[in-house]
């Protein structure tokens, strides 16, 4: 398999094809035949070695494609909105997410089901299940869909865009002033994506990470290697994913589409909730739509709970735990998933108990402060996330 934006030499094919996309966007004209020719040649590349994802992949598309056009011809033909249909059509189309999920717990009989970048595009069918449902979408286009799914800028790991915004920058004609703006900071982006990515994240990954495993493995000044392989992993996985996320956004760009960013210098977030609303945000926020919300709205309806905080704090729980779950199904992704969850749920209490009776004021210092110890929660928290406790021989 292809890995996107693995290679240099993958920028290099990119580049080449890119070329036509961008003379064409610089005279304020768009080339969709030509588009869909580079996105399937990519696709076929990205999928060329591992035949049996490629299937998949492809399989996964139609299932997705009869799964939204039932619930729209459902919603919109019929007029009806029953809560159970809009649940089974969202169970539906997550469910070869779920498959997959259970990979570690089915003896690797799922190889036939998952494939790369899976859950970004199942976020993007959901999205247009519950957009259709709350009639955001009152048109539907199988061709726009697709066309939406199949962004290969993105596919593999996002940003998760929503289809609403991508129609705009798709159907708007494209201005030539706007379009160099676009290009010209979709170059930035992919040249801050080299530093990023093939320099930093390399060098830190070459000198710290892997020698401080290899340390803490062997019991190797085990207290040293351990807080240095928080600190070292943190990083190499902000700015590995940050670098990938800023290629994704940089070539959507050249394509005329503004993809959302995905980072927002997430170490200076001041406390908890800063930082989720910095790191891997169009995630952040699509969980936060979609899950958090739509829980609280629910159980403040169903009234099970007098308490608004306490509404709030189980759908924090059932959030992260679920985000936690979607990174695999292994105790160190659950455990993180709880960690954050906690670590939200306390910075809250937190906040009302200090509106209550201020020995917390809001300065300068105090938000150093914020960012200083918000760092090491979160870096503590990636240590969990990292798994190297389970390889750990204690």
């Amino acid at each position: 398999m292809t890995t996107p934006y693995g290679t240099i030499f993958y920028f290099g094919i990119l580049f080449l094809f890119l070329a036509p996309i961008i003379i064409a966007g610089l005279n304020g004209r768009r080339l969709p035949v030509y588009n869909a020719f580079v996105t399937l040649l990519f696709i076929y590349w990205m999928f060329s070695e591992n035949y049996i994802q490629g299937i998949a992949f492809i399989a996964f598309i139609f299932w997705q494609l009869i799964i939204v056009r039932l619930y729209f011809n459902y919603r919109r033909v019929l007029n009806k909105n029953h809560g159970g249909i809009f649940t089974l059509a969202i169970l539906m189309s997550i469910l070869p997410l779920i498959v997959t999920k259970m990979q570690p717990l089915l003896a690797g009989h799922l190889s036939l089901v998952g494939f790369l970048g899976i859950s970004y595009l199942t976020f993007k069918a959901v999205t247009m299940v519950i957009e259709i449902r709350d009639g955001l979408i009152k048109e539907y286009n199988s061709v726009e869909f697709v066309n939406f799914l199949l962004f290969f800028p993105t596919l593999s790991s996002g940003p998760i865009d929503r289809y609403r915004r991508f129609k705009q920058d798709v159907d708007k004609p494209l201005d030539k002033e706007k379009y160099l703006a676009l290009l010209n900071r979709g170059i930035f982006l992919i040249f801050l994506g080299f530093l990023y990515k093939f320099i930093i994240a390399y060098l830190v990954s070459k000198y710290w990470v892997e020698p401080l495993k290899f340390n803490l493995i062997n019991h190797i000044n085990f207290g040293s290697s351990m807080l240095g392989y928080m600190y070292s992993y943190s990083m190499y996985l902000f700015f590995d994913f940050a670098g990938y996320s800023a290629f994704a956004v940089g070539v959507s760009h050249m394509l005329g589409i503004q993809t959302p960013m995905n980072f927002n210098k997430p170490f200076i977030a001041r406390n908890i909730k800063d930082f989720w609303n910095r790191w891997h945000m169009t995630l952040s926020f699509w969980f936060r739509d979609f899950v958090f919300m739509r829980l609280v709205f629910w159980l403040t309806k169903k009234k099970w709970f007098k308490s608004k905080f306490t509404i709030a704090y189980i759908a924090y729980f059932v959030n992260f735990m679920i985000m936690g779950i979607w990174h695999g199904l292994h105790w160190y992704y659950i455990l993180y998933g709880l960690y954050q969850a906690l670590m939200i749920i306390g910075f809250d209490i937190f906040e009302r108990i200090n509106k209550k009776y201020k020995f917390y004021p809001k300065n300068k210092v105090t938000h150093v402060i914020g960012v200083f110890i918000t760092f090491n929660f979160i870096c503590f928290g990636f240590l969990i996330f990292s798994g190297i406790l389970d390889k750990i021989p204690f």
